[in-house]
């Protein structure tokens, strides 16, 4: 009569099944990219803190400036304040238009 244990190729089977999946799941998370809009959106958040920071005035490089930035908008002017001023920028509330909520 056979005890109910687990045989030692039955754990390496099952070790190795794991390992596989880790291995692929692992490679997929890698590969990830983040969506096109990602550089713009950090260069204005960039030009918001250095404008902040700074103390003066700082204009978000646009697309041509950066040689890769997509902005459909010309780029808008941070004041020191965090606000955004330009075509750019919300009217209301000096946000840039760009930027998601």
């Amino acid at each position: 009569m056979r005890n109910g244990g687990v045989t030692l190729v039955e754990l390496i089977v099952v070790v190795a099944i794991v390992g596989l999946v880790f291995t692929v799941t692992g490679l997929a998370f890698s590969t990830l990219q983040t969506p096109r809009d990602a550089a713009w959106i950090r260069e204005l958040r960039r030009a918001r803190a250095a404008a902040i920071q700074g103390g003066r005035p700082v204009r978000a490089l646009s697309r041509t400036d950066s040689g890769g930035y997509r902005s459909p908008l010309p780029a808008p002017l941070f004041l020191p304040d965090g606000r955004a001023v330009g075509p750019a920028a919300d009217p209301l509330t000096g946000a840039p238009l760009n930027d998601p909520q």
